[in-house]
């Protein structure tokens, strides 16, 4: 099936992909693009191969009648720069919609020494820009009791649960993604995404009946050294 220049931007808008979005997915000039989206140049066939491909990749399905979302998504990301890549769309997602982001499970310690203490800092910072920009962020983390590595207390609302609940394999939701993080892989933490609304959705009241569970810490705990390494 042809894919006509109304349903590449039927697709960018589905996306909420800005121009430099578009550009920096496909490896495209952003002259030639926008050249694309206005009609005023025709793509060769290897340039619209990559652009059908590059939506195809993140869920976006041609048909007769326009564009559709695929009903999920799957995605894997490993290692380090798969850890710092997953926190980099929690912020894009954060700062252009806002809403509710939960996790279940987390040590934020072990974040910290795999995505390096200096990207832990700036994205700690930039999630904080985002909170106080917005006003509608909320960030909820249930935590083991005991843990009092509360680094990201500018923005993000913890609970302890106990220990015999709490999970090392932890999901962590934002938007209609659902991510179940791994960190017995090598190279280590695997991380699976699920962009679904129907299993976000179940997994939103798993961890809600987890919360009315949990209860906060007691307020004189102190925050760990892990958290200014």
């Amino acid at each position: 099936m042809a894919v006509t220049i109304e349903q590449i931007r039927m697709a960018l808008g589905a996306l909420d992909w800005t121009l430099d979005d578009w550009s920096k997915k496909t490896g495209l000039s952003s002259v030639g693009l926008s050249n694309i989206r206005t009609g005023t140049s025709q793509p060769q066939k290897k340039t619209m191969d990559t652009i059908i491909r590059v939506f195809e990749e993140n869920g976006i399905e041609f048909i007769h009648e326009g564009v559709r979302r695929k009903p999920t998504i799957f995605d894997i990301l490993t290692g380090s720069e798969g850890l710092q890549e997953f926190f980099n769309r929690v912020h894009e997602h954060a700062s252009k919609n806002g809403g509710k982001i939960v996790m279940f499970g987390i040590d934020e310690s072990l974040f910290i020494d795999i995505i390096t203490p200096e990207f832990s800092q700036d994205y700690l910072a930039r999630m904080t820009e985002v909170s106080q920009r917005r006003g509608d962020l909320e960030v909820l983390a249930i935590v083991c009791e005991g843990d009092t590595n509360f680094c990201a207390s500018a923005y993000n609302e913890y609970r302890w649960i106990s220990k015999d609940i709490f999970q090392a394999v932890l999901f962590y939701i934002y938007g209609e993604t659902l991510a179940i993080m791994d960190f017995d892989t090598t190279p280590g933490p695997t991380i699976v995404l699920i962009k679904s609304l129907a299993i976000t959705n179940a997994y939103r009241k798993q961890f809600q009946a987890f919360w009315n569970m949990a209860y906060p810490p007691p307020v004189n705990e102190e925050v760990k050294n892990e958290c200014n390494k």
